[in-house]
């Protein structure tokens, strides 16, 4: 019998992975079960055994991941607590009287979300449920309603809080406070695209978007009271670690305390806040099992040698580097259709990550880039995770019409994207002016 090499073992594994994937098993256990076996094979089953069971520990057991669950309960207290309510209306009076300026403010008030949310497709849910009845009820059309709430929410992977930079940069090995403030400025950039898409479209064709009038400057200043915990967030989390004053848990942890007070102060009851509490705990569970399971898998691929030999091997082609790097774009954009984000970055980066890093690319910017390609990956068919969100809030909108939807807003996307790679600074400047 024909004796496979490591490397063989490790093409194998990766190809069992997908295919359990394929067949519906959760991520988490595939990992898990496909790293065993191949540490197993490639170690003795007593060393494979062991190396299995101390992988989840050795990097689980780490301060870093604790950001997390602080992150994740200041989302839950902001929805239980009225902030996306407040940041929608606040929004809807500022840039209602722009053409489909509801739609626009609807961005702003998603992104103004997104900096207590780590989850888009919670911000997905929770605008569905507050922004498209308004909208239509407006006389919107529906798939530019519908389009605007999926889109806006891929901003929550962006802006911080992001869950999906916060999982890059434990993976990578990278600051993940320098992620989470290389964040603000591109997911600015792409909420401002996002309005120009949305202006110039409806400027175009006013059936789609009317404006909305009627509203004093009083009003307007009257709606922003509601918004304070937004910004007394944004303020926490970004000074905070952008001159050093506080680590990324300790600054999520003032940020929760902060919304917190606010929850309280609007008058958030005992079985709410248990539910708050709940719902925390369980999402954490979720992504900490997501992550040991697909440790297990990594440790598997170091031992096998496949990361090394297949970063050995696209170093010697004779390619630009920008060629390599649009080839990595296209993979995570077929990817992304299918696999939800954390699972695709605990799958590719063990692999893609020496790339990146062998041709010379910044790992902080490529980490926002890679967070913008999984957030137009989770709006493409065939599975487009947000918009199956938004279809399973509004089930009177098709899924059809939604992704007809979210067009404009992938090409608005595929521009940013060009955007942050012929300008690198875009994402890295903020983080040179630090201290």
């Amino acid at each position: 019998m024909m004796q496979l090499g490591p490397m063989a073992i490790g093409g194998l594994g990766v190809g069992a992975l997908l295919l359990l994937c394929f067949l519906g098993v959760r991520f988490a256990f595939a990992g898990a079960i496909v790293g065993t076996a191949g540490l197993s094979i490639l170690l003795g089953w007593d060393t494979g055994i062991r190396t299995a069971g101390l992988a989840p520990y050795a990097s689980g057991a780490n301060y870093t991941l604790s950001v997390l669950p602080m992150f994740i309960l200041i989302g839950y207290l902001a929805y239980y607590a009225g902030i996306t309510q407040s940041a929608f209306e606040a929004a809807r009076r500022w840039f209602g009287w722009l053409p489909g300026g509801m739609a626009t403010g609807t961005v702003f008030a998603v992104a103004g979300f997104s900096a207590v949310s780590g989850a888009s497709s919670a911000a997905a849910a929770v605008f569905a449920k507050v922004a498209i009845p308004e909208m239509l009820r407006a006389k919107y059309d529906r798939r530019l309603a519908a389009g605007v709430c999926a889109a806006g929410a891929t901003l929550d992977s962006l802006i911080p809080p992001s869950t999906l930079l916060v999982v890059y940069g434990i993976i990578t090995e990278q600051s993940i406070g320098k992620l989470l403030i290389a964040g603000f400025v591109p997911g600015i950039v792409s909420a401002l695209v996002y309005a120009l898409i949305i202006t110039y479209r409806c400027w175009r064709k006013p059936e789609l978007g009317p404006r909305i009038t009627g509203y004093t400057w009083p009003q307007r200043f009257q709606s922003l009271p509601g918004t304070t915990p937004i910004f007394l967030v944004i303020l926490i989390i970004f000074f905070s670690m952008y001159f050093g004053w506080a680590t990324p848990t300790e600054a999520g942890a003032l940020g929760a305390f902060s919304v917190f007070v606010f929850a309280l102060k609007n008058g958030i009851n005992r079985g709410e806040l248990r539910q708050c509490l709940l719902d925390s705990a369980k999402l954490t569970v979720m992504i900490f099992t997501v992550i040991w399971g697909v440790l297990i898998f990594v440790r598997f691929l170091g031992f096998s040698g496949l990361p090394q030999e297949i970063t050995r091997w696209v170093v010697s082609l004779d390619l630009a580097p920008i060629v390599v790097l649009l080839a990595i774009y296209a993979l995570y954009l077929v990817l992304g259709t299918v696999l939800e984000g954390i699972g695709m970055f605990l799958l590719t980066l063990p692999v893609v990550f020496p790339v990146i890093m062998a041709l010379g690319y910044d790992p902080i910017w490529f980490g926002i880039v890679l967070v913008k390609l999984s957030g137009i990956a989770s709006l493409s068919p065939p599975v487009g995770l947000v918009v199956f969100v938004v279809n399973g809030v509004r089930p009177d909108i098709p899924v059809r019409d939604i992704f007809i939807g979210i067009w404009p807003f992938i090409f608005a996307d595929i521009v940013t994207l060009g955007v942050l790679t012929a300008f690198p600074e875009i994402v890295t400047f903020i983080l040179k002016t630090g201290t």
